[in-house]
């Protein structure tokens, strides 16, 4: 039997399985009940965050009110005979545009309403989209259109004004995080908080990226899945090794922070993936320290964010926002220096001394009154 990757076997089907846009599967889902279904939607956002999904629910919800079975499997893997799906990006001709507007003209053989998918709407030719507008202005009553869209802005100004528009935001890593712990638990697996948080960090956003990450996990053959193997499949720097650098920073200690920086990068990670790291990191100990350890602005596992609570207590605010801004503009530089290790190893003993440097500078402005920060 034929693998099916995990984004596509755990796919929701109703509007209540839908992670992360449940404002938008209620509109829908009140339409429908209300009997005020538009004759075209809009549906735009980033790529994995359930635009398609959300379009193959409503479809069913409209032409399967039953539930049939071979319907829903139907509607759900492209093949129902009423719900037809248009892939614009590999379909962008005038041509076969006229071909699905004379198509509409025919009721529809087993539903409700004939319904057109148009996924990547946005790759259509100016001419397709002028053949289009035409039915998008006096749709026969059994057709209904939904168009997906990454990039909205693509899309002809005449075509959106006849749709209703909806926008997908991309899903809070929280629900991510709940939906692979799920699926982690249903495919048989084992993985800890940790690992579900960083690979829902790594989807940013997108579901679809972060099950596919989980799929690649998974595929390695072990039953664990550990934040040592997501490190190692995805070259990600250790994450403890990145903590004893940070540690090490916080200490003032150049000579430690110049070999922590070396057992990470003799890891086979790039000094611009160190810094992107780094900056993540140093992101979560300044809002942590600004906001406390309860905030919701940093999303982190419960032991991750006690831990990371107490590292942000050795920092000083000011001084964080200095080693932000300081990371961010050397991960720059080393693209184009022909000595980037110079340029690393320099910031990293920059880093080293930041906290000094602030009792120097407060020491000044104080008129030598200043105590040194503990």
């Amino acid at each position: 039997m034929a693998y099916t990757a995990l984004a596509r076997k755990h796919r929701s089907r109703t509007f209540d399985e839908v992670v992360g846009q449940s404002p938008i599967a209620k509109t829908l889902k009140a339409a429908i009940d209300s009997d005020r279904v538009h004759h075209a939607y809009l549906f735009t956002g980033t790529r994995g965050v359930g635009k398609t999904s959300m379009a193959r629910i409503f479809a069913n919800e409209l032409n399967n009110p039953d539930r049939k079975d071979d319907i829903g499997d139907a509607i759900f893997s492209g093949q129902d005979t009423d719900v037809i799906e248009i892939d614009a990006a590999s379909n962008t001709g005038v041509d076969h545009t006229r071909e699905l507007i004379a198509n509409s003209a025919y009721r529809p053989m087993r539903g409700h309403y004939k319904i057109y998918i148009i996924d990547e709407v946005h790759m259509l030719s100016m001419q397709a989209f002028n053949a289009l507008l035409k039915t998008m202005e006096e749709p026969p009553e059994h057709v209904k259109f939904i168009l997906c869209t990454t990039e909205s802005h693509k899309v002809p100004a005449t075509i959106q004004s006849r749709c209703q528009r909806f926008d997908f935001r991309n899903i809070p890593i929280s629900q991510i995080a709940d939906h692979l712990g799920s699926v982690i638990k249903a495919e048989k697996f084992n993985g800890d908080d940790e690992l579900v948080f960083t690979l829902a960090r790594l989807g940013n956003g997108s579901m679809r990226d972060a099950l596919s990450l989980l799929d690649r996990l998974m595929a390695s053959g072990e039953n664990t899945l550990t934040m040592s193997l997501l490190e190692e499949l995805l070259g990600l720097p250790d994450r403890s090794l990145l903590s004893g650098l940070i540690d090490a920073i916080a200490e003032g200690e150049p000579a430690v922070v110049l070999r922590s920086t070396a057992a990470l990068l003799n890891k086979g990670i790039s000094g611009e993936q160190l810094f992107g790291s780094l900056l993540e990191r140093f992101r979560d100990l300044m809002v942590l320290g600004a906001c406390g350890k309860e905030t919701d602005l940093v999303e982190l596992s419960d032991n991750a964010r006690e831990e990371e609570y107490s590292r942000s207590q050795r920092f000083d605010a000011a001084g964080v926002v200095h080693m932000i801004a300081l990371c961010e503009s050397v991960q720059r530089a080393i693209k184009s220096s022909p000595a980037p290790r110079a340029l690393l190893d320099a910031c990293m003993v920059r880093l080293a001394m930041t906290e000094k440097i602030a009792d120097v500078a407060a020491f000044v402005a104080g008129g030598g009154n200043a105590v040194k920060k503990t």
